[in-house]
């Protein structure tokens, strides 16, 4: 997988739920959000990661997972038309 520096697609409207947003550290959440349009996916598995890197070229959703310096794991999920990237914890889902 090639690292990249630069966002390689468009975010869409960014929200949050109310359970990450009281529980994600908020410069963690950015910090993660600028990685995931970087596509650096994060904790996910390995065929997690390889689905993200076909679904670039695709209309198809983004999936990445990270944990904030408290150890709070979220996921940050991509719509497939890229309309809106959403985060959230795993209980949300």
């Amino acid at each position: 997988m090639m690292e990249r520096t630069q966002r390689a697609f468009k975010l869409g409207q960014i929200v949050a739920t109310p359970a990450a947003i009281a529980e994600v550290h908020p410069e963690d959440m950015r910090r993660c959000l600028n990685r995931h349009a970087c596509c650096d996916w994060g904790d996910c598995g390995k065929e997690d990661a390889q689905t993200n890197e076909e679904a670039l070229g695709q209309e198809l959703r983004l999936f990445s997972v990270y944990k904030d310096r408290n150890g709070t794991k979220f996921w940050i999920i991509t719509e497939a038309d890229r309309s809106a990237t959403t985060i959230l914890l795993p209980s949300d889902y």
